[in-house]
């Protein structure tokens, strides 16, 4: 049990010829989410954990005639009459429980270009900060979320069981990715006054991070540089997508270092044009990761 657990039940089963031990706990996570509890049950030998089983709170619809509490002590109920009528069948049925998933890349930038143009203006932005990150000794990884397959969160909270998703797709990596990352690059266009919907999907199934992350008491601290492009003139056409990442930016503990908006530009349609762009972009990643960042 982790010392932030609130015991709520702790009892020995006696199975075969051994002993094990069944606990279980409640762990407040409301200051995260208003009412969210994890119940988790655990069986013992010794100090090993040897089955788990947890759920929470949010898991449940309001229609939903089930709540976390009363099916955790369902099942520790289950689990003792299993335990002592044939263990075997028990413990066939509880094999060693996966992880985290592994690791995929390990680089110090990831740029994330939202844009699903692979040739447009975020793209050379992005090529532009990924130059600049290699300039600067470091490595660096671009994902285009528009041509990966990932599926949007359907906000079951099951992360915050397990600290990761129920949905194994190419969202595995990309957590993977910003998990060894210093820094975080945002590349996006403006679609209908806010991020393009293969970003939003990112964004959403990094709550998931934001699960490991809690669940293991730890946030990593990194920074974070959002680089936007739109049409249409005027500062107003990037409220929403300032919100939106300086927000997703907040959730993941991520220090927003630094915005470059450029609008306008469907009038002037290649942002190569834009003058002194392309070193500001440079400047930007440089200073952060040099520790020499600032507003821009």
């Amino acid at each position: 049990m982790e010392e932030y657990e609130e015991l709520l039940e702790r009892k020995e089963v006696a199975a075969g010829e051994g002993s094990y031990t069944l606990v279980l706990t409640r762990r407040d996570l409301s200051s995260l989410y208003p009412g969210l509890h994890i119940f988790t049950l655990r069986l013992l030998l010794g100090d090993q954990t040897v089955a788990l089983f947890r759920t929470n709170t949010y898991e449940y619809s309001p229609t939903d005639p089930l709540d976390a509490e009363s099916v955790t002590r369902k099942k520790a109920l289950i689990w003792e009459d299993l335990l002592s009528r044939d263990p075997e069948a028990f413990f066939s049925a509880h094999l060693e429980r996966v992880g985290r998933p592994p690791d995929a890349g390990k680089p110090d930038v990831l740029i994330i270009q939202g844009s699903p143009r692979a040739d447009g203006n975020c793209s050379l932005i992005a090529g532009w900060a990924a130059a600049a990150s290699e300039e600067a000794g470091c490595s660096v990884e671009v994902v285009y979320p528009h041509d990966l397959w990932i599926t949007g969160c359907i906000g079951c909270y099951q992360c915050y069981n397990t600290g990761f998703c129920t949905f194994d797709d190419d969202m595995t990596a990309i957590i993977s990715s910003l998990r060894h990352a210093r820094l975080l690059v945002i590349c996006t266009p403006v679609y209908t006054s806010t991020v393009p919907g293969e970003l939003k999907l990112v964004i959403d199934r990094f709550q998931a991070y934001h699960a490991e992350m809690t669940l293991a008491g730890r946030f990593i601290p990194r920074n974070g540089l959002l680089f936007s492009v739109a049409g249409r003139t005027g500062r107003e056409n990037f409220t929403c997508v300032t919100r939106v990442i300086h927000d997703f930016m907040e959730n993941l503990r991520i220090i927003p270092s630094g915005d470059i908006l450029v609008d306008g530009i469907d009038r002037l349609r290649d942002i190569r044009n834009v003058p002194g762009l392309e070193e500001r972009i440079r400047a930007a990643i440089t200073g952060v990761l040099t520790g020499r960042e600032g507003s821009s």
